[in-house]
């Protein structure tokens, strides 16, 4: 295993380049740059130190739709945690790019809430590769902590597309245990998203992942334009339900078909005493583009992982 731990956190767009470098043919055979092939490495980064500047926060919510609050919006750790997110993935020894990689699951786990001005450690390690029906697929693990205390922490799961195999569990552990009757609920809101919506997540999230810009990057990267980020979609899930959220839970989504831009899509939720079912689908077709689901945690005391 490499462990490191970082001074700062990294600047976003050297990391994209070394991403993309792949993408140029002979380039992936340099030492120094992702795309030789093979298994994940055993990375672990580190970062203490880390804080949330009000202003980017109040800009994120914005573009999400959180009501600005002493607390962070709860994917926000997700926009602190994403430098790493690319670093691990920009490694020499990671076996691609990252450039045209696919979120198609994310669970989220927030014990409690963060406070502006609380100062964070970020954990974060990738684990390894599993077949996909789409390709392979595999995941980012992160931790945030305060005070030596875990606050949040999440699993984003990555599609690589190409040569899929099928072996019955494509993308993790287990599946998400989603309601059947997603798709029946009567919609509560309709989103008009318009072409530049993925630019300006991408401001705000550090995510510049060129199928969400503009239809001219998205195009050489196999999708017919740009598409919507599955974290802002799963953000503005959040936020629409905000109200209804307690202060320990987990949030787990499935990214069905990508949003393309611009587009209509439908908000729909249910709940009881124990869960929130929620879904996001195409205004006019009906396709599902995201189901996730909500359940109440007890606040859980340290882990005892290093921090």
């Amino acid at each position: 295993m490499t462990a490191r731990t970082l001074e700062s956190s990294p600047s976003i767009l050297p990391l994209y380049v070394r991403a993309a470098a792949p993408l140029i043919p002979g380039a992936s055979l340099l030492p120094f740059l992702p795309g030789g092939g093979g298994e994940i490495p055993d990375l672990e980064l580190d970062l203490a130190g880390v804080g949330a500047d009000p202003d980017d926060i109040a800009a994120y919510a914005k573009v999400c739709g959180f009501a600005l609050r002493d607390h962070l919006p709860p994917t926000y750790p997700h926009v602190l945690a994403f430098p790493l997110h690319m670093a691990v993935m920009a490694d020499g020894s990671f076996p691609f790019g990252a450039v045209g990689l696919v979120h198609v699951e994310n669970r989220i786990e927030q014990r409690r809430r963060i406070g502006i001005g609380e100062e964070l450690t970020v954990h974060v390690q990738p684990t390894k590769l599993r077949p996909h029906p789409k390709g392979r697929t595999f995941s980012l693990l992160t931790k945030v902590s305060a005070d030596g205390e875990t606050v949040w922490e999440s699993t984003s799961t990555m599609l690589r597309r190409g040569g899929g195999e099928n072996d019955g569990e494509p993308s993790g552990k287990r599946s998400p245990a989603f309601t059947t009757v997603a798709a029946d609920l009567p919609a509560s809101a309709e989103w008009r998203l318009d072409g530049g919506l993925g630019r300006r997540y991408a401001a705000v999230s550090g995510d510049r992942n060129p199928i969400h810009m503009h239809s001219l990057s998205a195009k050489p990267l196999g999708f017919p334009g740009a598409i919507a980020h599955g974290m802002w979609t799963k953000a503005r899930c959040l936020a629409a339900l905000e109200s209804r959220l307690p202060d320990a839970f987990a949030a787990e989504v499935r990214f069905r078909k990508p949003i393309l831009l611009p587009g209509r899509v439908e908000f729909a939720s249910a709940s009881d005493a124990e869960q929130i079912d929620f879904t996001v689908r195409d205004a006019k077709r009906g396709t599902p583009h995201l189901d996730g689901r909500i359940e109440p945690l007890e606040p859980k005391p340290n882990d005892g992982r290093r921090k």
